[in-house]
């Protein structure tokens, strides 16, 4: 089973026992939880596929939480040309590294 879920500004193509970075969301390890937003849903074996419109009700997708840490750090330089002024700045992004548990279609 294939999913698109809608989190932290971005979508993700997610199916059972992937091991997904997604932008920052509260919580614990361990904690298991739900998205809500789901944008996209395909069942290879039974051959059925159900695009939202813009999200769907009856799909849930688990997952757990395995890490919550930053990421590399990126630099932002601004340069002006002839005019001495250089300015360099850093800045890691907080992320939550998730295990998708399951992903299931209510009836």
């Amino acid at each position: 089973m294939l999913a698109v879920i809608k989190t932290g500004g971005k979508q993700y193509l997610v199916k059972e026992g992937d091991v997904v970075k997604i932008e920052k969301i509260e919580g614990k390890l361990g904690k298991v939880f739900n998205f809500d937003k789901i944008l996209f849903f395909a069942d290879e074996k039974k051959g059925k596929i159900e695009i939202g419109t813009p999200i769907l009700k009856k799909i849930k997708v688990v997952a757990k939480i395995l890490e919550q840490g930053k990421n590399k750090k990126i630099f932002i330089i601004k340069y002006k040309p002839k005019t001495r002024y250089r300015r360099k700045r850093g800045y890691r992004q907080f992320y939550t590294k998730v295990k998708i548990l399951g992903i299931s279609a209510e009836k």
